[in-house]
């Protein structure tokens, strides 16, 4: 046995019972007798067998398994949603398979889906933080294996968990304006992405509101280089502004060292509010100012709201569940006039 994988013929044999009490015990049928469940336990520890999840599977009709698809895995957001939506999911019980995906397209996700890990999942959830890809598209290439999706537009009609991004994108703007700033610019995401497209027109929203003219805005890339090119291109280009709303913390971080190679001072000639609170924004200098998302919670409830649809299944009408994100106050802001 100790040259090949223990099976539960060993097993049986072993502790002297019939393999198919073997089976009802690792499968927690409650139709064993006290003293022979706890026989059979034992000699599982003892020759350190390892249940065949596929075979286990096709008893149950259950593998234990999740699997997430996701797009921009390499970015903050999307790895942050992995990572939480792993540990809840950990701690519910489930296993987790991961397939990054190229492009937010329906042949990437058709091919995603269509492998063998797909079928055995018991539930699917889909980070989609670009545009590409309809809920009713979704839902035709799951066939049937239920799903939650993340990061999807506020308001979308599909089983979703997601942080309403354009109050986010108030909470920075106003912190601006309530501080007395009046000449305001932006560093948006890719706005082919929901929450860029999100923040980016609340922040416009939220300056016309206030009575005053959004200033120039240029499309980052996320990362902290295409933030200090981004806030080049706004120095260069002449423009005058005493805040700036980042779409995130590290295009925020390259922002910052353009403004002082330019010889502007943050927050003394600039004030600069980012976006996701990642652990290093404290450690900034000065400190920044951003918001918060609350990623443990969107994994929590994301997994929490799968396994209802999986053990309820048709009981469950699809909803969005929205999550709210909190503006952190630290040294990269001031009031002015």
């Amino acid at each position: 046995m100790k040259n090949r994988r223990t099976t539960l013929h060993d097993v049986a044999r072993y502790c002297g019972v019939s393999y198919q009490t073997v089976s009802r015990v690792v499968n927690q049928d409650v139709h064993v007798a006290h003293e022979t469940r706890q026989r059979v336990l034992q000699a599982i520890q003892e020759l350190n067998y390892r249940p065949n999840r596929v075979a286990r599977s096709l008893v149950t009709r259950r593998s234990n398994l999740i699997e997430v698809v996701t797009f921009g895995s390499g970015h903050y957001g999307p790895s942050q949603m992995v990572a939480n939506v792993e540990r809840s999911a950990r701690k519910a019980g489930y296993n987790l398979i991961l397939t990054n995906i190229a492009e937010m397209s329906v042949d990437e996700i058709r091919s995603a889906l269509d492998s063998l890990t797909s079928r055995l999942v018991d539930g699917l959830i889909l980070i989609t933080p670009v545009f590409g890809v309809s809920y009713a598209e979704l839902l035709k290439l799951a066939g049937g294996t239920p799903f939650v999706m993340i990061d999807t537009p506020l308001g979308a009609e599909a089983p979703s968990v997601v942080i309403d991004q354009q109050h986010g994108g108030h909470l920075a703007t106003q912190h601006l304006i309530d501080l007395g700033h009046r000449a305001l610019c932006e560093i948006s995401g890719p706005l082919n992405w929901h929450g860029a497209v999100a923040r980016h027109e609340s922040w416009q929203a939220t300056l016309r509101m206030a009575g005053l003219h959004p200033g120039p805005s240029v499309e980052g890339d996320w990362t902290a280089r295409g933030g200090y090119a981004a806030a080049m291109r706004l120095i260069d280009g002449g423009a005058e502004f005493t805040g700036l709303v980042v779409g995130n913390d590290q295009m925020a971080l390259g922002a910052m060292r353009a403004l002082r190679e330019r010889g502007l001072h943050v927050p003394e000639d600039v004030s600069v509010v980012g976006f996701d609170d990642i652990p290093e924004a404290v450690c900034f200098e000065p400190p920044l100012t951003t918001v918060r998302q609350d990623f443990d919670a969107l994994g929590r409830q994301s997994v929490e709201y799968l396994i209802g649809i999986m053990q309820r299944g048709d009981e469950i009408t699809p909803a969005q569940r929205v999550l709210y994100p909190t503006l952190v106050e630290r040294h990269s802001t001031r009031r002015i006039g």
